[in-house]
C-alpha cells in the first residue's frame, strides 16, 4: 500500500463515527483547555492590584494614617459634620521596623466626593481595590521604599498580610505577587518643620530629594532601553498635624521644602564637581547623576519635576485632632487609582 493510500485510509477512519474516534475527540476538546489554564495560571500572579506607597521621616504619622484609612476614626463629634474631629488616636501605633500593607477600596462612581469613612458595601458603590504600603522612616530602613522606585517597571512585592475592615474589604494578597505602583505619598510633620532649632526640615528634604531623584532616573532610563517611557508616579507631599497651632500651612511647607531641596542640590552638585576635579575630569554640576530637576536652575521648584513627568502636589491635613482631616489625601488617591 502506498503512502497516499495509507493517509487516505487513516483520514477515512478518523472521519468514520466510532466510539474510539468520539472518545479521542472529546479528550482533545476537554483536556487541552484545562491544561492551558493550569500552565498560564501557574506562570501568572493571581491578582495584580494597584498600589500607593506611603513614605516619609519617622514620626510623621504614616502608620497612624494607614490605620485611619483602614479602620476609620475612633471618635466623631457629629456624624453630620463633614469634617468631624478625631478626639483620640485612631489606634496605638509605634515606629515601624518593616513595611506594612493593607488592602483598601475607593469608589469609582464618585472619587471626587467619597471619603475613607464611606461604607462602600452599604451604599452599593462600585469600588476599586488598591494596596496602601507603609514603609519605615528611619534612615537605616529607607532602603525598603527606595528599592521600590529604582526599577523602571515600578512594581512592588507586598511583604505582609493584608488587614481588612467591613467598609474596605478584600482578600489577602499573595506574598509573591507584584503590584503596580500608581502613586506615592510623602508624609511630613508640618509642626516639626516649623521648629528652626531641629533638623526635621533638612532630614525630610534629604529623604524627599532621594525619592524624587529615584523617580527622575526611572523616567530617564526610558523603561530599560525601551522607546516607551514608564508610567509616571505622581507624588503627594502630605503636610500632617495641621491641627497643631505651631504647624506650617501647606503653602509654607511647600516653599520651605523647595528652598531646602535647592540647597541640597547645590551642595551635592558641588561635591560631584570637586570629585571630578580630584580625578582629573571635568564634571558639570548639571551633568552629575545627583542633579535634581531642570538643568542649570538656581532655585528649585516642584514644577521642574514635570520635565520628567513627575507631578508633585502639596496638601495639608491631619490624622488626629480638629482640622482639615485626611479627606483631601483620600480624594487625591481616588483620582489616581
Amino acid at each position: 500500500m502506498s503512502t497516499i493510500d495509507t493517509l487516505k485510509a487513516a483520514l477515512e477512519a478518523s472521519l468514520t463515527p466510532s466510539p474510539t474516534v468520539i472518545s479521542v475527540g472529546l479528550a482533545i476538546v476537554l483536556l487541552i483547555p484545562i491544561l492551558l489554564h493550569f500552565i498560564f495560571s501557574a506562570a501568572t500572579p493571581y491578582t495584580t492590584l494597584p498600589s500607593v506607597l506611603l513614605i516619609g521621616p519617622s514620626g510623621a504619622g504614616k502608620t497612624a494614617l494607614l490605620t485611619l484609612f483602614e479602620r476609620g476614626p475612633r471618635h466623631h463629634n457629629n456624624d453630620n459634620n463633614p469634617n468631624p474631629a478625631i478626639l483620640s488616636p485612631v489606634a496605638d501605633t509605634h515606629t515601624s521596623q518593616t513595611p506594612s500593607t493593607v488592602e483598601l477600596a475607593v469608589s469609582t462612581d464618585s472619587p471626587h466626593t467619597t471619603t475613607y469613612r464611606t461604607d462602600l458595601d452599604a451604599t452599593g458603590a462600585t469600588a476599586k481595590k488598591f494596596l496602601l504600603i507603609d514603609t519605615p522612616g528611619h534612615p537605616k530602613l529607607r532602603r525598603h521604599a527606595l528599592a521600590h522606585l529604582s526599577s523602571p517597571s515600578a512594581t512592588i512585592t507586598p511583604s505582609l498580610t493584608t488587614r481588612t475592615t467591613p467598609s474596605h474589604t478584600g482578600t489577602e494578597p499573595n506574598s509573591t505577587s507584584k503590584s503596580k505602583l500608581k502613586a506615592l505619598i510623602f508624609l511630613v510633620d508640618a509642626a516639626a518643620l516649623a521648629d528652626t532649632d531641629s533638623a526635621a526640615l533638612s532630614s525630610a528634604a534629604e529623604y524627599l530629594y532621594d525619592v524624587l531623584l529615584a523617580l527622575q532616573r526611572r523616567q530617564q532610563r526610558r523603561g530599560g532601553g525601551s522607546s516607551r517611557a514608564p508610567a509616571s508616579v505622581p507624588v503627594l507631599v502630605a503636610a500632617n498635624k495641621l491641627d497643631l497651632f505651631t504647624a506650617l500651612p501647606a503653602a509654607l511647607v511647600r516653599s520651605q521644602l523647595e528652598a531646602e531641596l535647592g540647597r541640597i542640590r547645590r551642595a551635592r552638585s558641588k561635591g560631584l564637581l570637586d570629585s571630578g576635579e580630584a580625578d582629573g575630569e571635568v564634571v558639570g554640576a548639571e551633568e552629575g547623576e545627583g542633579w535634581l530637576g531642570a538643568v542649570g536652575g538656581d532655585k528649585f521648584s516642584f514644577k521642574e519635576m514635570m520635565e520628567f513627568d513627575v507631578e508633585v502636589e502639596v496638601l495639608g491635613g491631619n490624622v488626629v485632632g480638629d482640622g482639615p482631616g485626611a479627606d483631601k489625601w483620600w480624594k487625591w488617591i481616588g483620582e489616581r487609582i
